[in-house]
């Protein structure tokens, strides 16, 4: 069955949420290649939506608010093994009766 929303197709989940919310997902979550002033003003420009959003519709509201805790992952190391720290442990000295 095809999801249909006001004559536009969702081909994707994030197409579907973006159609039946009305919300651009970038808007709140961000693109990694973004510099740090492009991400505030993007932040700035989507609290202002969420404030208009949380008065007219407090569900899309709830949404823009969970997207803007999911942004992309920047300068994440990635998943695996953390290097082993090594232990200094004290040395154990034996006296030695002669």
């Amino acid at each position: 069955m095809k999801c249909i929303v006001a004559g536009h197709e969702a081909v994707t989940a994030k197409d579907f949420a973006e159609l039946a919310f009305g919300i651009d997902l970038e808007l709140f979550t961000g693109s990694a290649a973004e510099t740090e002033d492009d991400r505030r003003a993007r932040l700035d420009v989507a609290r202002a939506v969420l404030a208009e959003l949380r008065e007219s519709d407090p569900e899309a509201a709830a949404y823009a608010t969970a997207l803007l805790r999911t942004g992309p992952m920047k300068g994440r190391r990635p998943a695996g093994r953390r290097p082993r720290r090594s232990v200094r442990r004290p040395a154990v000295r034996t006296a030695v009766a002669a």
